[in-house]
């Protein structure tokens, strides 16, 4: 693998120090594919026929990235591209709001823009959190969690098994990602590929038939704020981070170690593993909490409520708006501090085995 530089070198900006694979997510491809095979009679507008372009595009342009970087530009075209199949079929139109803000009736043309955005903003942003151990298969395997019940109790059994399959590449992902002497990355190819799958079951969540939304846990008007609360983690980290990167002058797709996943490692001194738990924990209780409110608030209080929290989480990590430079001066001292305690506690060792 290394010969045919299948392999992910570690650099400065890099969480880990030992060349690893980067093509685990080509599984989630020939998976998706398959099970497309077996659930093809489950579905109303023929999704499947629609999906599997886009997904091979993304697939191909995610795989490219791994081996030969391309640049964002060629990245987003793929995606617009990727994306065009779903917005065409007539499974995924968004018709109303359903009297979110009081919004009722769109038009088609706002509905592709409203569409276009939503999924590529999702994409991107779930391609932006993958940078630790087991990050982006928790908050992976609790978006498919919670979308495979929403899409049951909807009877949309077609996206539920698509969740359902997805979440399977995911927690096979899982143990291989965390472990110590088998690690594998899923690089674009895989986040890429989870990404889309996301924003699909979004967008089809948006455009259920209101009927539908009979069995839910929630109000009909609040299903927008549902979907923001389920992928509260991606959306926000990436409005944080590219609010920094702007703030420091730099393109919103350069390359840093400012996403709160850096921050809890570099500054609060977590393990990949407790940062990811502590995050994915963080996504299950703001699904849970804003399902729960609802059931019953009305729109524009929970809207108050989820610009508070995302004010509140902003100042939080307000003191971590740091650049590259400085961090990395840091990390590097941190290292060199290490390494002179670990000398230090050898040279004793050694004396003591010469007498």
């Amino acid at each position: 693998m290394e010969h045919k530089r299948l392999m992910d070198d570690p650099n400065n900006r890099s969480s880990h120090n030992l060349k690893t694979p980067t093509l685990g997510g080509v599984s989630f491809y020939f998976t998706l594919i398959l099970v497309f095979f077996f659930i093809k009679n489950w579905h109303e507008y023929g999704e499947d026929m629609y999906i599997i372009p886009g997904l091979t595009i993304l697939f191909v342009v995610g795989l490219k990235d791994d081996l030969v970087v391309l640049s964002p530009g060629t990245k987003l075209a793929s995606q617009i591209l990727a994306v065009s199949f779903i917005l065409v079929n007539d499974s995924f139109g968004i018709e109303s709001l359903n009297g979110f803000l009081n919004i009722y009736e769109i038009p088609y043309y706002l509905y592709l823009a409203i569409g276009g955005f939503v999924m590529l903003t999702i994409i991107n942003s779930y391609n932006l959190i993958d940078g630790i151990d087991g990050l982006a298969s928790i908050v992976g395997i609790v978006i498919m969690v919670i979308y495979t019940t929403i899409f049951y109790l909807s009877e949309e059994y077609f996206f539920a098994l698509m969740a359902i399959a997805m979440n399977a590449c995911l927690m096979a992902f899982f143990g291989f990602n965390v472990s110590s002497n088998k690690k594998i990355f899923m690089g674009d190819t895989g986040s890429l590929t989870v990404g889309f799958i996301v924003s699909i079951l979004t967008l089809k969540f948006l455009a259920l038939e209101p009927t539908a939304y009979g069995d839910l846990p929630f109000l009909l008007e609040n299903a927008p704020l549902i979907a923001i609360s389920i992928l509260i983690v991606p959306l926000f980290d990436t409005a944080r981070v590219f609010t920094i990167r702007i703030a420091n002058k730099k393109g919103p797709f350069s390359p840093d170690r400012n996403h709160i996943h850096h921050v809890l490692i570099d500054y609060w001194g977590l393990s990949h593993k407790q940062a990811s738990f502590i995050i994915g924990c963080f996504n299950i209780i703001f699904v849970v909490l804003f399902i729960i409110l609802g059931s019953k608030a009305k729109n524009t209080g929970m809207v108050i409520m989820l610009i508070s929290v995302v004010i509140f989480l902003a100042y939080i990590f307000f003191r971590y708006n740091y650049n590259f430079t400085t961090l990395k001066q840091k990390i590097l001292l941190k290292r060199k501090i290490e390494a002179i305690k670990g000398k230090k506690e050898s040279s004793p060792k050694k004396k003591k085995e010469k007498k």
